[in-house]
């Protein structure tokens, strides 16, 4: 008679199904093996570990354990970092893989750990304790960790961990130079060559012709129109197209292209994202300015233009985009021809007299009248008076040896 068994499975499957059973069992290990070396247990045991080769024992018993947190109360900041990242303030692992690196010490000795904690420089979500998510990366969270890997993402020009300086000039805006700050400062200087506040409100004071960018850095990344943009789809993104080539996001703008570079544009990102509203205690900001500075002979220039002979082209908003040299009046961006030479500008470019090229303006002047400095034919007279008066003063200066505007060009 047959022998039968109560195995479901004949006896040929069995081998099989016990080879099947040993690489579950291996492959759930590994599962948990990879996921135990990504947990912060995993780097506290790794950190003590470092320190016991180093120092010995006795030391790496001095290693905290478990849960750790700075609270910031001031700041209104909980930050978890240092769970993972004990070896922030230990001696010795400069040069250590991250999370084990120690701090560099010069920026804690005005910046220490419990009154700034980690999140308000470095960015990041303080609370959390999973990697991807104390660093930002995760979905609806607007602070990223601004490392050298997230500068490395976005290809900067210059030094990788350059992003970090935007929250830098958080508490620093109205520092004329910020020690450190090389993209920052990079950036307030072309704010000042370019004449940026021409056109733009900037920290309360500048032109209307633009925006207000004053608190540009709190626009939600939903307000931003990405459907020009290729590439990665953030706010710093957009800012560098823009930049780069406004046209190109903005139809019909009539902002310049200034043809700034991409490590150029890339600072000025970096600043413009810095410009938002932030509650900053009065004491972490003790003898810094409040206001953007302008030295006595900034504010002695702009003063002389607005009560000057020319002052007519400063009123009307001219002098944004033109110089007129002859009546001292120094357009902030110089992005136009010096109007000191229109008279005959307009006779060698298009072949009209100024009063004939104002009464009906080609290319950019035709966008610029229509939109922005919007002139009745009474108006317009008043402008062609004006241009005389400054040509003849042009002649007048040449006759005496002065050089004011530049030649027409032809």
């Amino acid at each position: 008679m047959e022998k039968r068994t109560n195995s479901p499975f004949p006896a040929i499957d069995r081998p099989v199904m016990a080879v099947v059973g040993v690489v579950l069992v291996i492959g759930t290990g590994l599962f948990m093996w990879s996921d135990r070396a990504h947990d912060w247990r995993f780097y506290q045991m790794e950190f003590a570990q470092l320190v016991a080769d180093q120092f010995g024992a006795d030391k790496a018993a001095e290693v905290p354990t478990g849960m750790q947190q700075i609270w910031v109360a001031d700041l209104e900041r909980a930050d978890r970092c240092t769970t993972c990242h004990l070896g922030v303030l230990w001696k010795g692992f400069e040069k250590a893989e991250h999370p084990y690196r120690t701090h560099p010490e010069a920026p804690l000795k005005t910046h220490p750990l419990e009154k700034f904690g980690c999140t308000s420089c470095h960015g990041g979500q303080g609370w959390a304790i999973d990697t991807a998510a104390a660093h930002g990366q995760v979905a609806h969270w607007e602070e990223p960790l601004l490392s050298r890997s997230l500068g490395e993402s976005y290809t900067l020009a210059g030094d990788k961990n350059a992003l970090m300086q935007m929250n830098c000039n958080t508490c620093h805006r109205y520092d004329r130079e910020t020690n450190g700050a090389t993209a920052i400062n990079l950036a307030k200087r072309l704010v000042t060559d370019k004449g940026c506040r021409a056109c733009h409100v900037i920290n309360g004071y500048g032109g209307t012709i633009g925006p207000d960018l004053t608190e540009v850095g709190d626009k939600a990344p939903e307000q931003y129109d990405f459907s020009r943009l290729s590439g990665q789809r953030t706010a710093f993104a957009w800012h560098v197209a823009h930049l780069k080539d406004p046209r190109a996001l903005a139809e019909g703008t009539i902002m310049p292209n200034f043809n700034f570079t991409t490590e150029q544009a890339q600072a000025l990102s970096m600043l413009v994202l810095s410009w938002r509203r932030h509650d900053v205690p009065a004491r972490y900001l003790a003898g810094a300015p409040r206001t953007d500075p302008r030295s006595a002979e900034e504010l002695a220039a702009e003063e002389a233009m607005k009560t000057g002979p020319g002052r007519w082209f400063v009123d009307t908003g001219c002098f944004v985009c033109h110089s007129v040299s002859a009546l001292g009046v120094k357009s902030p961006a110089q992005i136009g021809p010096d109007l000191s030479t229109a008279v005959e500008d307009t006779q060698s470019r298009f072949g009209l007299t100024v009063d004939a090229f104002l009464a009906n303006p080609t290319g950019t002047m035709s966008v610029v009248l229509s939109r922005q400095i919007i002139l009745t034919p009474e108006q317009k007279q008043v402008a062609v008076q004006k241009l005389r008066e400054a040509f003849a003063e042009h002649q007048k200066q040449r006759a005496a040896g002065v050089t004011t505007a530049p030649a027409p060009s032809h």
